[in-house]
C-alpha cells in the first residue's frame, strides 16, 4: 500500500493513511482537544504564524494545525481527473 501525501500549506505535507479526522478549529470541543495536545506536547503547528483554520487528528494521537480549511484539504484528496467511462459498441 503506497502512502499518499497531501499538501496542507507552506511546504507541509501529511500522510493521508494516518489521518483520523479533519476538524474545524471554531468549535469548543476541538479547542479543548488542541489545548490538551499542546499540554502533552503532541501538537504540531504548521500555520507559519497565520490563523489556524483546520485541525488534523492522527491515529498516533498527534494533532496538527493548518492555515487552510478542512474543506480545502478534503478537496485536494479527490483526484483531479476522474476516469470517464466510455461505452464501446461491439
Amino acid at each position: 500500500m503506497a502512502t499518499e501525501l497531501v499538501h496542507v500549506g507552506f511546504g507541509s505535507v501529511i500522510a493521508v493513511n494516518r489521518v483520523v479526522a479533519f476538524l474545524s478549529v471554531d468549535q469548543q470541543p476541538v479547542k479543548r482537544l488542541l489545548r490538551e495536545a499542546r499540554e502533552k506536547g503532541v501538537l504540531i503547528d504548521a500555520t507559519h504564524g497565520r490563523k489556524a483554520k483546520a485541525a488534523i487528528l492522527f491515529d498516533t494521537g498527534h494533532m496538527m494545525l493548518a492555515a487552510v480549511t478542512a474543506e480545502t484539504i478534503a478537496h485536494r484528496l479527490t483526484p483531479a481527473c476522474l476516469p470517464s467511462e466510455e461505452k464501446v459498441e461491439l
